[in-house]
């Protein structure tokens, strides 16, 4: 198949979209609105490159036992090239299943990247995928193409093995007052007694790294620590020392870190890249903090579909009151204990006896805040999850005051506290009760860096003409208030640090559009004037291969136990109970619903999600499957998505409800309002484009192979009689339909 190097794609032109200090944490104030650059050509795909793109794209052919050339892979190799090989350049790519889109990614971005001297960064959003490529996919291509390369994985510091944690957790449990200074409690990492469990599990970790047999990567370790113990051995950033830990040189985190920057392809996931675009350089830019520069580096995010709700995720921050207040007063222990080790009177120009003022002060504010949210909300008793949302983010003005002191009290401490652990860094001796005390103070300042991201949002004003921040207040079970904000859409950010600083950008999925449509996905991700959309066909005939039904069911989803009751009845009644199945629903509450009223001779036939680990569960349903018993999934949105049960593991599947987003969702309800607020209608330019997507990447469940085949079945009859339900019909592949007249 010749590789088309054409003019293919939409080129959209899209306005520029407002960033967010809270998105933006250090030099908002820079960012100014001008309108982003277009495509410049100073690269381009030149004649060479092109022929080791085909000659690469032949020898796949060739190497690989049954390739069957495939129109939209050769279209996705040509799209991805061109993209990758234009300073600047942006392309969004939905490929479905079957399209090879790996390989296809890899053909075009290995070529181009030697050919630019540039590293190639692909950023996933699972850890399957990114094993998939580490330990199969790009192995494979280098072999088939006789090419070398250094390919790393690079992770976050919570995924790898903390062995100054590992040592401070095992000597804990012989002497757990070793440190003699009076402030052991504050310092210790065992918050409860330990399970003996966890002792066992401590030991055989322990044993294995002392002995080389494990490299420290937490997925792979030989036995998988509780919840409990992982974040004891592991560490985050705040609590990381670096260079000045005494376990620096045998640190998992930095091996790997050290194999990156050596690396001519890296595998990341897509958490990390964004935390790394969004950390500033000590000279002026961001990212390439602890990957690549921005501008050195070919990104490939595949599933990209994930890329605005992390990079939302990325500027949200929250404050938790009563938790705040009781941590401030440890840390005052802990502050007491590095004045008394170092030694020193003043440290940040602060005694500390001022500096206690300090603590106190910023204690006050915080319960004044609460006393003052307290007096003005009452959330009713009836409400299962208690939230008081700013409309249009306005907040009441004289919580809008507090939150002004409180930014202003947090900053200081955050200087303080910063000045106080580098004091403890810089002592010449250390030992553990250093590396402790270090450790504490880091983790404190993580966390003022949320609080005071916080006030920030909530003390300053949005910028005019752009969307508001989220501002809201949650209550919990235990009735404890929670401070919340966060970005209602990642567009500004992503155009900031991302397109406008990387080399080049491709996005990939199998579902990025509604039906072709990528406007609602191009604005969420602020995707620049000039880039290339391009949704390819599937590969398979999802006509003869695949049948759509709508039953005629009475009950709309919105009458709870009605639609649960005939959910139920048709699963018993017309679901083959005895082949492989996966029904998807929304929510919990309908999925136990309809657990409860199905009969207990089907019942026994489910495995729903929850009773246990998603891996053991989908382990289970394909040995029944394959012994001939019959098994059926009942899962959420997460099993949505990333599932792949070929053949006879899934011959039907079954979506209960369309899956449009939670009405009570904050960031989304606040982003609608801003929408409808100029004259937009935000459930059809967002909501039903984003439930469309989800629509099509569960009817994907189904196909996953040339020889599969089977039926979707959609007991949602909104479809058929409301206006936009033909919109999300036509939108979805073209399947055979079996679509039911109303009883």
């Amino acid at each position: 198949m010749a590789l088309d190097y054409g003019d293919v794609g939409v080129r959209l032109r899209l306005t520029p979209t407002y960033v967010h200090p809270l998105q933006w944490p250090d030099r908002a104030s820079r960012f100014d609105g001008r309108a982003f650059r277009s495509l410049p050509a100073g690269r381009m795909l030149t004649d060479d490159t092109k022929e080791s793109i085909r000659a690469a794209y032949t020898r796949l052919k060739e190497g690989l036992p049954g390739f069957r050339a495939r129109a939209s892979q050769g279209k996705m190799i040509a799209e991805v090239a061109k993209a990758l090989a234009v300073e600047g350049g942006a392309a969004v790519i939905e490929a479905p299943t079957g399209t090879g889109k790996s390989m296809a990614y890899l053909i075009a971005g290995v070529e181009v990247a030697r050919a630019q001297k540039k590293k190639l960064l692909i950023a996933t959003a699972t850890i399957a995928l990114q094993e998939q490529l580490v330990q199969r996919d790009i192995p494979l291509y280098l072999k088939l193409n006789g090419r070398e390369a250094k390919v790393a994985l690079a992770k976050g510091r919570g995924r790898y093995l903390c062995p100054r944690n590992l040592a401070m957790a095992s000597n804990s449990l012989q002497d757990t007052a070793q440190m003699g200074l009076g402030f052991e409690a504050d310092l210790a990492l065992w918050s409860k007694p330990p399970a003996e469990r966890d002792k066992q599990v401590l030991a055989k970790l322990a044993g294995a790294f002392d002995r080389h047999e494990w490299d420290g990567d937490m997925d792979n370790a030989p036995e998988a620590p509780g919840d409990l113990l992982r974040a004891m051995i592991t560490t985050s950033a705040g609590g990381c020392t670096g260079r000045k830990c005494g376990q620096f040189m045998a640190c998992p985190f930095f091996a790997a870190r050290r194999a990156v920057g050596d690396a001519d392809i890296i595998v990341a996931n897509q958490d990390l890249v964004l935390a790394d675009l969004t950390m500033p350089r000590e000279e002026d830019g961001f990212g390439g903090v602890i990957l690549p520069k921005p501008d050195e580096v070919l990104y490939i995010f595949d599933e990209g579909h994930h890329v605005p709700s992390k990079a939302i995720d990325r500027g949200a921050a929250e404050v938790h009151m009563s938790v705040t207040v009781r941590q401030l007063s440890r840390l005052g222990r802990q502050i007491h204990a590095a004045y008394s080790l170092t030694d020193k009177e003043v440290i940040g120009k602060l005694s500390l006896d001022a500096g206690d003022e300090k603590l106190q002060e910023l204690s006050d504010a915080l319960e004044e805040l609460e006393k003052d949210i307290r007096l003005h909300w009452l959330p009713s008793p009836a409400d299962d999850e208690p939230m008081y949302r700013g409309s249009l983010g306005q907040l009441p003005e004289s919580w809008v005051e507090h939150a002004r002191v409180l930014y202003v009290f947090t900053g200081e401490m955050e200087r303080w506290v910063g000045a106080v652990r580098r004091a403890v860094l810089e002592m010449t001796e250390s030992g553990p009760t250093n590396e402790a005390l270090s450790r504490e103070l880091g983790m404190a300042l993580e966390r003022i860096d949320r609080q005071l991201r916080t006030w920030r949002a909530w003390s300053s004003e949005d910028r005019e003409g752009g969307p508001p921040l989220a501002r809201w207040v949650t209550m919990s079970g235990d009735q404890q208030l929670v401070c919340h904000a966060s970005s209602v859409s990642a567009g500004g950010l992503l155009r900031s640090v991302l397109w406008e600083n990387a080399s080049a950008v491709v996005m990939t999925s199998a579902t990025l559009s509604a039906g072709g449509n990528f406007r609602t996905f191009a604005d969420a991700v602020g995707l620049p004037d000039g880039a290339v959309t391009l949704s390819l066909p599937s590969p398979f005939n999802l006509a003869a291969q695949a049948r759509l039904e709508v039953p005629a069911l009475r009950a709309m989803p919105d009458a709870r136990e009605e639609h649960a009751q005939e959910i139920s009845d048709w699963l018993a009644a017309n679901l083959d109970w005895g082949a492989g199945n996966l029904v998807l629903f929304t929510s919990r509450a309908k999925l136990d619903r309809v657990l409860q009223k199905l009969p207990i001779e089907c019942v026994r036939k489910v495995r729903a999600q929850g009773s246990l680990g998603k891996a053991q569960l989908v382990a289970e349903h394909i040995v029944d499957v394959e012994a001939g018993k019959g098994s059926t999934l009942f899962g959420l949105a997460s099993f949505g998505e990333g599932l792949d049960l070929p053949g006879k593991l899934c011959e039907t599947v079954v979506i209960t409800q369309l899956p449009f987003a939670v009405p009570t969702d904050p960031v989304g309800a606040t982003y609608a309002e801003w929408l409808e607020s100029r004259g937009r209608n935000p459930f059809i330019e967002v909501t039903v484009p984003d439930a469309t997507r989800l629509l099509t990447q569960y009817c994907g469940r189904l196909i996953r192979t040339e020889t599969d085949h089977g039926r979707i079945v959609l007991l949602d009859r909104r479809v058929v009689t409301k206006r936009y339900g033909e919109r999300m019909l036509n939108a979805l592949p073209p399947f055979a339909r079996a679509i039911e007249r109303a009883a």
